[in-house]
């Protein structure tokens, strides 16, 4: 963990995607303030005094799910809270991203850090040691249904707690038990009720949520300057960007698209050569960015708002109150992200549908000055053509994986849990999309830089003309045919490095060019 004087307080400092984030990049440290840690003992006190006092409260001194009507002895509470991270690690799939698990461990620590699940104060401690320590529990994708919390992926990320499982540390995946070797640590013994408050809640779904939070942000921010950047190539009309349109219909991502892209066009030679053309629309594609693009930004903003509840939220269950009120509920089930997170997955996919379409008008050649297929000398040369199939392949992918997963329930548990949410597969399925949508604006990057080439002598605006600039010092101009591959390579990096965001944001600020509008404070992720 790198030294940094940003502190966040677990439990009283309100959490956001980007704040997580970086608490697992080490640009933040977490901690438990003693005003925190007061609350988290007296809440594990309680739950002390309930096993005192035998009466039957679920998940304390009761079996789990339809044994719910089991009694537990005082004595094997704790035996109960080991058996339970076993018995429910049963995910299977290739594990999720070691940042993900390390994300579902902070949101963990938020939601007991607020003092009503009753844990133990050594239990946080020891998860905080994994998220300092960057010794990140190994966690199957699949397993999670999404309603009595996480559960499968929730138990293997705390099978480490007590010495089982395995971790990645140090760049390899060791076992738990050789992890203890190299850093002394040794198994917890697990207090009444910590299995249950660890296993139940909804930290997977929202780890990937939060995820999809920030690299969707990241593709609406590129694919509003890569499509500006196809309207100087094709010189298209700046007029659908104007704000007396977009005031008469005032969706807050429309407004803050058109302004963005109408302020990229500011000042361009290309777009005043062709003020006086005979063309009166342009397609869908180009004249529509604000309502295709602004549509999934609104999606996007929905979900940003959502999952700041949740992650400042209790999940787990029962929820304890005091010793004479403890709420058996159903907090722990995930219909609130999944629904949002397929709103999101459908938005992501249009954004890539809208650039796909985009690729394919720069090739058609119907714009004055722009070959076919963006090459002068084709034939021989098969040009820009087959990059378009590429994207129509990772657009129709995507089209496949919106079906909503949330519109499906399969009930477990002999019925107890007879409504589940799945909103588990909804975001690793948002998250594929996502990923599928920036590889899709790394070939419309690729293309729209083609496409600006042909307008040369004449200069764009001057945070597109630098942006160009700088692709042309990682892709050159393409006057025949190359392994397109390589190039497409260098698009991705460039779109997962937020390359062109950087260059748009570093000269904007240097020419004092404003691309933000009164909603801007909404549509940043921190």
């Amino acid at each position: 963990m790198s030294d940094t004087s940003h502190h966040f307080s677990y439990g009283e400092h309100y959490l956001t995607s980007g704040i997580a984030i970086q608490i697992a990049q080490g640009e933040t440290k977490g901690v438990i303030s003693e005003s925190t840690r007061e609350k988290i003992q007296g809440s594990r006190q309680v739950v002390d005094n309930i096993v005192e006092k035998g009466h039957p409260v679920y998940g304390i001194n009761t079996g789990f799910g339809p044994l719910c009507t089991t009694k537990i002895s005082k004595e094997a509470t704790k035996v109960l809270q080991s058996n339970i991270l076993q018995s429910h690690s049963v995910g299977v799939g290739d594990p999720i991203d070691s940042q993900i698990a390390k994300l579902m461990m902070i949101l963990k620590v938020q939601s007991l850090s607020k003092g009503y699940s009753g844990i133990a104060i050594k239990t946080i401690e020891r998860i905080l040691w994994h998220i300092d320590n960057n010794a990140i529990p190994v966690v199957p994708s699949q397993g999670s249904v999404g309603a009595s919390g996480d559960l499968a992926p929730l138990s293997h990320l705390f099978l480490p707690l007590i010495g089982l499982g395995k971790v990645e540390y140090q760049q390899k995946i060791i076992t738990t038990k050789d992890l203890f070797e190299l850093t002394g640590l040794a198994p917890l013994d697990l207090e009444p009720k910590e299995g249950l408050a660890l296993i139940n809640g909804t930290q997977f779904i929202a780890a990937h949520a939060v995820q999809v939070v920030a690299k969707l942000h990241n593709c609406l921010s590129q694919a509003d300057i890569i499509g500006a950047m196809m309207i100087e190539g094709l010189q298209g009309s700046v007029k659908p960007f104007y704000k007396e349109l977009h005031q008469l219909r005032p969706f807050k991502g429309n407004i803050h698209t058109a302004h963005r892209v109408k302020s990229l066009l500011k000042g361009s030679e290309i777009m005043e050569d062709h003020i006086d053309c005979d063309r009166v629309q342009d397609p869908y594609s180009l004249r529509c960015i604000p309502q295709v693009h602004g549509a999934s930004r609104n999606a996007w903003l929905h979900l940003k708002e959502l999952l700041e509840v949740e992650l400042n939220s209790v999940t787990d269950n029962p929820i304890i109150i005091d010793e004479n009120l403890t709420i058996s509920g159903g907090s722990f089930h995930g219909q609130p992200l999944a629904m949002a997170l397929d709103y999101a997955c459908l938005a992501a996919s249009e954004l890539g549908n809208i650039s796909d379409r985009r690729i394919y008008l720069a090739l058609e050649g119907n714009s004055p000055g722009v070959p076919k297929l963006l090459m002068e000398d084709t034939g021989i040369n098969s040009g820009y053509m087959i990059l378009q199939y590429t994207t129509a392949a990772l657009a129709s992918e995507n089209k496949g994986l919106c079906f909503p997963s949330s519109a499906d329930s399969i009930p477990t548990s002999l019925g107890q849990e007879d409504h589940v949410s799945m909103g588990s597969i909804g975001g690793r399925k948002a998250l594929r999309v996502i990923h599928n949508v920036e590889k899709i604006l790394a070939i419309e990057l690729l293309t729209a830089a083609q496409a600006f080439e042909f307008r040369k002598p004449l200069k764009s605006g001057i945070i597109l003309d630098e942006i160009h600039k700088k692709i042309r010092t990682k892709v050159s101009f393409a006057d025949k045919d190359r392994v397109f591959s390589d190039d497409i390579e260098k698009g991705i990096e460039m779109i997962k490095n937020k390359t062109i965001i950087n260059i748009a944001n570093q000269v904007s600020k240097k020419e004092k060019l404003s691309l933000e509008t009164e909603f801007s404070d909404e549509f940043e992720v921190y």
